[in-house]
């Protein structure tokens, strides 16, 4: 009972005061379901487990992309998630493994745990190398060379490494590998190789990282500078792109995006480049060697994405052909068309439900502040030209004599056309407000200029003026009629109650739009005054982020606040609005027009008058706001919508083919980063050796007796 209460008291504070997103982590919950999916029952014990076969399974989904790190290459991981070195891992060891992919710097943890000591928790050099020798396929590497020496040591003095230490080893360690590789193959010392000899280096140091169209034409480098060998310069520059790939990939985006035709050159790539970054300056002979591979099938020297892509994406597959590719795409349209069509009808759904329940919060909200909006109404009606005209001292005084002379029910007058009215005012005021900044919203940043805020707000409220003029003015008379009636008995005259279908009947379609102008002149302002005001109040002052979620308490205060000056700076609009939209009685002033009635007031009434109700109009437009808000999340709690999700989608990334944001699911992304950093070591990590046993060593290639022996059955 006590744990319900306090996730009752957690849950009401959240929705009052906001709370954080998580952004890493699994839920226990989603660890045990996806551990059952893949794990196997032991008959003898009645435990699960996962096996090899069942991680990789877990880990690497079939339908990914595997033509350059192989699937069966993640048995690798296996040997970090398999702490007890039996060759299997149950639910505790998936939660610790699992735990350790949502770390942020999971992959050079990852790389590691495969050859650190699980008791001191270091990397022993001795064992390192033992273990790097055993997975080598390529050129020997030298590990008694300066470079070496500086992290782990000379021959003589050979030291342990830290886990900083380590990561930042593995960090140079690639570009180390490439300086002893062209040394083997520079033999005549004058710094130039043959561009196969090049071409091997790379595909036995990088190929994992780089896409097919690139390691073909790897030889055609030396075509950059003259002659037909490649300098150590060149390579050099090469490498530097490969570490920058991804401040490339930005560059080329930014730039590509400014482009009319969606192409650049050179020059464009070397200008955006000095724009954007600050200490990553690109050489003559990097940005030379980028655009080569580029455009070796383009050689007008203006590329787009997709030029740009067989060198950046190492997905890029050299062997898919012209007629694969067309199916391929022809598919795509179709899947995408078949999703669209579901999406579309989800999406009429959904608008739907939103509608409905904004138009409930909208009519609760109405509703609550009816009475003051009454008031505001018969204080802006009232003149002021003639000695004993005035009824009303102030909104108090209006107040307290609606209800010892009308009664409580005169609160009310003519609440109905406004119950009615809120549906639509609402739906087309929200909806062209979003539309409108959505138009001038850059999709990259999500920002939009404050004079397009503005004007989205502005849009909003003049095409709420169709619907809300019309309703306006039936509720206006209905509102009046209360004082009208004790006005008529005061002369004994004979007054007769109308209703609402007799005032729209008596005023015609065009009497239905009468004050349209000054209806206009209040609405555009407010709303382009409210909207960029709310939108700038709870990212800045309040904090609203994509990870963050305000509550109720700080978006009623948001929209409170928001609607204080929106609402008080366009009361001489809705004062002129008022008297254009109310029926004279005998003996008062009538007014032609909106000039007309502006004029009138200012000589019979004084500058005054045109603030009349403007107190009130504040302490309606805020608090309706704030019920309407508060009557939405309520009806979203009560009346879910039936299959709806439970979190907003993400929007869609527009990419070009091949430069496109991963969509897979990110332990399989952290995985695959992970096994790229422990290839840089050797491309012949994940190829099974001779197994050894060896025990107290946590690292890939030493196994277990158990693990050996079953190794040796297959």
């Amino acid at each position: 009972m006590a744990s319900v209460t306090e996730q009752v008291k957690e849950s009401v504070k959240e929705s009052l005061v906001g709370h954080e997103e998580p952004q890493h982590g699994h839920p226990p919950s989603q660890i045990r379901s996806e551990f059952e999916k893949h794990a196997v029952k032991d008959e003898e014990s009645g435990e699960y487990y996962m096996g090899q076969k069942e991680f990789v399974d877990a880990i690497a989904p079939e339908d990914e992309d595997y033509h350059k790190i192989k699937r069966e290459q993640y048995t690798v991981l296996f040997q970090i998630a398999d702490q007890r070195r039996e060759s299997r891992i149950n639910l505790q060891d998936w939660a610790v493994f699992n735990n350790l992919l949502a770390k942020p710097d999971a992959e050079y943890e990852i790389a590691f745990r495969l050859f650190a000591d699980p008791v001191t928790g270091l990397v022993d050099f001795n064992e390192f190398k033992e273990v790097y020798s055993r997975n080598r396929t390529g050129l020997a590497f030298d590990w008694d060379s300066d470079w070496a020496k500086l992290y782990v040591g000379g021959r003589k003095n050979r030291h342990s490494m830290t886990y900083p230490q380590f990561a930042q080893m593995l960090r140079g360690l690639q570009g180390e590998r490439v300086r002893q590789a062209f040394l083997y193959y520079d033999k005549n010392a004058d710094g130039y190789i043959d561009p196969d000899d090049f071409q091997r280096i790379i595909q036995e140091t990088a190929s994992h990282k780089l896409s097919d169209h690139l390691l073909q034409n790897l030889p055609t480098l030396c075509n950059i500078s003259s002659g037909s060998k490649i300098s150590y310069a060149n390579v050099r520059a090469f490498q530097n792109m490969l570490r920058e790939m991804d401040i490339v990939e930005l560059v080329v985006r930014n730039a590509i995006a400014k482009a009319e035709d969606g192409k650049i050159t050179r020059l464009d790539f070397l200008n955006e480049a000095a724009r954007i970054t600050r200490f990553t300056l690109f050489t003559p002979m990097e940005a030379d060697i980028l655009f080569h591979f580029a455009s070796l099938d383009q050689p007008t020297g203006r590329l787009g994405l997709t030029d740009f892509a067989r060198v950046l994406d190492a997905s890029w597959h050299s062997q898919i052909s012209i007629q694969d590719s067309t199916r391929q795409a022809i598919a795509n349209q179709a899947q995408k068309a078949h999703a669209e069509s579901e999406s579309f009808l989800h999406d009429v759904l959904v608008s739907a439900h939103h509608f409905g329940l904004g138009s409930l919060a909208g009519a609760f909200g109405a509703f609550m502040v009816y009475p003051i909006d009454l008031v505001k109404t018969r204080m802006q009606n009232q003149r002021g030209a003639r000695v004993g005209q005035l009824l009303y001292k102030n909104s108090i005084d209006c107040f307290q004599k609606v209800i010892r002379n009308e009664g409580f029910r005169g609160l009310y007058s003519g609440v109905l056309p406004q119950l009615v009215g809120v549906a639509p005012e609402k739906a087309i005021k929200l909806t062209v407000n979003d539309l409108v900044r959505g138009k001038f919203t850059d999709v990259k940043t999500g920002k939009i200029p404050f004079k397009a805020e503005m004007l989205a707000g502005g849009s909003a409220g003049a095409c709420q003026v169709i619907f809300t003029n019309p309703l306006e003015i039936v509720k206006i008379r209905l509102q009046i009629q209360g004082e009208a009636a004790k006005a008529a008995s005061r002369e004994g005259e004979v007054f007769t109650k109308r209703s609402a279908l007799w005032v729209v009947r008596n005023l015609g379609l065009k009497g239905l739009y009468k004050g349209a102008s000054a209806c206009l002149l209040r609405d555009v302002p407010f709303s382009a005054i409210y909207f960029p005001t709310y939108s700038h109040l709870k990212r800045d002052v309040f904090g609203e982020s994509p990870t963050k979620k305000l509550g109720i308490l700080q978006l009623l205060t948001a929209g409170a606040i928001a609607g204080m000056p929106s609402a008080y700076l366009t009361t001489p609009c809705d004062v002129i609005k008022t008297r254009l939209q109310v029926e004279a009685r005998k003996g008062e002033t009538a007014y032609t027009g909106l000039r007309d009635a502006a004029s009138k007031v200012w000589k019979e009434e004084g500058f005054k008058a045109f603030f009349k109700g403007g107190p009130a109009r504040v302490l309606r437009s805020s608090p309706q706001f704030g019920f309407t808000l508060a009557g939405y999340e309520l009806l979203q709690g009560l009346l879910p919508m039936s299959g709806g999700k439970t979190s907003d989608p993400e929007p869609p990334v527009q990419s070009a083919a091949g430069l496109q944001e991963a969509k897979s699911p990110l332990p399989y992304l952290r995985s695959r980063n992970a096994l790229k950093i422990i290839l840089d070591l050797d491309l012949g990590f994940g190829r099974f050796k001779k197994p050894v046993e060896k025990p107290g060593m946590f690292g890939f290639g030493i196994k277990s007796g158990t693990a050996a022996k079953a190794e040796e059955e297959k």
